[in-house]
């Protein structure tokens, strides 16, 4: 379906992109000529005017990835939530207790809890948002990582069921969850926005999929969250949340939310400075704290993290001593500094951040040590650069990611002597067979909850998509047995997290990545924007605290 707007028509020869484009292009000269913007707001209104990086056609709540991922939490809300320091919070389930062996789940919904239209938000709605979101065709980015434990799930993934049989609704207020195996954190999993609770009525379809464009504003949209879209036009990049007056929550602080496309890095950047909006939704630039100081750029330490990683299938990375030696060609001191010279991230030395474990793993940093890496690939199968195969990276996508692939490249040419290197920015044009045309990825491993296995498992485990495709279908029995065992116990148990230390050990001596840094979630709002902290899960955790001073 195509989306037009209803507006004015736009030059002739211009797309309404291009059109955006001169808007914004002569805002910004506005302001160099000494007009200062001021956000403009009716008498007693709040309105946050946030850039967005990208002209995205799929807003869907439901995709579990993305730009428009990160608005989640303003018009969806989840059986429960995380805070940036955190702590879980119950939200439209108020009460979760597991059976004697933690193999089945029990969730309570709140009674008060209602969508938009003032219908009660039940618990077939939960059960039905949780199948539709794992529906292939919905295509959910990360599903797996709420639901892949449970009884059945793998019939609807894999295409043969619409149900899955382990999550049943008994009545209206109680929804309960079968494990294939014990879970001690599976409360914790779906206290996230990946598969936010949706008006089940509205948003599937009688074959069990997505109905397509239910979220749109002029298909009746129904939302659980504080707010509501009253306006989406995806040609113009351009959407309009308000208060929904039927939030079973705290009455939201803001009148409105106005998020504008805006793909340029340097006209965001711009635009945020002269106060022609107050946020962003993900703005990822080398001189971020620079440009707009360090509360804007500010944040806690989640449990992601970003690196450079190996794909050992492909040649030369199937040479364990190839990736040693790449590994310590490079300074990650400067490495760091070349990308992110003022923060607000943190240099990493190993996958593991922010959650149990991660302060005193064991993990011994890689070192830097230029003589020591041409000796290995001497020694190599190799022999030397001269017979290197080109080294692919893909992921190389904005300015930071872009100087610190440089600054990697430049370091093997210098202190190892290999020159055929290149880059591309998408992964995407790399999955399934083409991937193993590429030897580096760039991209981010993380958790949605506070636990060193679970992250692990996500990260280095055998089943994990991290392994199976960016590391080459990568496998080590000892690290995925060491952290099956360490995933059965409780999560107050010591062991659950020294064998989670002891599988990223053994990982560190296959020498499979360049580790670079810790992710900080960023406000990614102006100083006079209050209530934009986010979470674990990339998403603001109180959107309804959101205020303006």
């Amino acid at each position: 379906m195509s989306h037009k707007d209803t507006g004015a028509s736009v030059g002739a020869g211009m797309s309404r992109r291009d059109v955006l484009k001169y808007s914004l292009g002569t805002a910004i000269g506005v302001t160099l000529l000494g007009m200062n913007a001021q956000i403009v707001m009716a008498q007693g209104e709040q309105v946050l005017k946030v850039a967005h990086p990208a002209f995205d056609q799929d807003w869907s709540p439901l995709r579990g990835g993305g730009p428009p991922y990160r608005w989640n939490s303003a018009w969806h809300a989840a059986p429960m939530y995380f805070d940036q320091a955190g702590e879980i919070h119950p939200y439209i389930c108020v009460a979760w207790n597991p059976n004697a062996d933690n193999t089945e789940w029990t969730f309570m919904v709140n009674p008060d809890a209602k969508f938009s239209d003032g219908s009660p938000i039940t618990a077939a709605d939960i059960k039905g948002s949780w199948e539709l979101s794992a529906m292939p065709a919905s295509k959910n980015q990360r599903i797996s990582q709420v639901l892949g434990g449970v009884v059945g799930y793998t019939d609807v993934t894999g295409g043969t069921g619409t149900e899955i049989s382990g999550i049943t609704a008994p009545d209206a207020t109680t929804v309960v969850v079968k494990l294939a195996a014990a879970d001690p954190i599976f409360f914790m999993r779906v206290a996230n926005h990946i598969a936010p609770i949706v008006k089940v009525a509205q948003a599937r379809g009688a074959d069990g999929a997505e109905v397509q464009d239910w979220y749109m504003p002029q298909n009746g949209v129904v939302v659980s969250g504080p707010f509501k879209p009253t306006s989406i036009d995806l040609d113009a990049g351009k959407l309009v949340f308000e208060v929904n007056e039927n939030f079973f929550g705290t009455k939201p602080k803001l009148s409105r939310i106005e998020i504008t496309s805006v793909e340029d890095n340097v006209t965001a950047t711009q635009l945020l400075k002269s106060g022609e909006f107050n946020a962003h939704t993900e703005l990822v630039t080398s001189t971020i704290v620079a440009d707009l100081g360090k509360e804007f750029a500010d944040g806690p330490l989640i449990p992601t993290s970003q690196h450079f990683w190996f794909n050992a299938s492909r040649a030369p990375m199937d040479d364990p001593k190839v990736r040693q030696a790449l590994i310590m060609a490079v300074n990650r001191d400067d490495l760091f500094k070349a990308s992110f010279p003022d923060g607000p991230h943190v240099k990493a030395d190993q996958i593991l951040n922010s959650v149990p474990g991660a302060e005193d793993s064991g993990f011994v940093p890689f070192p830097y040590d230029p003589e020591a890496a041409k000796k290995l690939l001497a020694e190599s199968t190799y022999g030397g650069p001269e017979r290197l195969p080109k080294l692919l990276f893909v992921g190389i996508s904005g300015p930071a990611i872009e100087a610190a692939a440089q600054f990697i490249a430049e370091q093997w040419r210098q202190n190892l002597g290999i020159t055929a290197v290149d880059m591309k920015p998408q992964q995407d044009a790399y999955a399934g067979p083409d991937q193993n045309a590429v030897q580096i990825f760039r991209d981010d491993v993380g958790t949605r909850v506070p636990d060193a296995a679970s992250y692990l498992l996500g990260s280095i485990a055998s089943t994990s998509g991290n392994a199976q495709g960016k590391l080459g279908n990568y496998k080590n029995d000892a690290i995925d047995a060491l952290l099956a065992e360490a995933s059965a116990l409780p999560a107050n148990d010591p062991a659950r997290v020294t064998k989670a230390q002891d599988a990223q050990k053994l990982f560190h001596d296959d020498y499979m990545f360049i580790p670079w840094y810790s992710q900080t979630m960023s406000r990614w709002a102006n100083a006079n924007v209050a209530g934009m902290e986010k979470n674990l899960d990339w998403q603001v955790a109180a959107p309804w605290d959101i205020s303006i001073s």
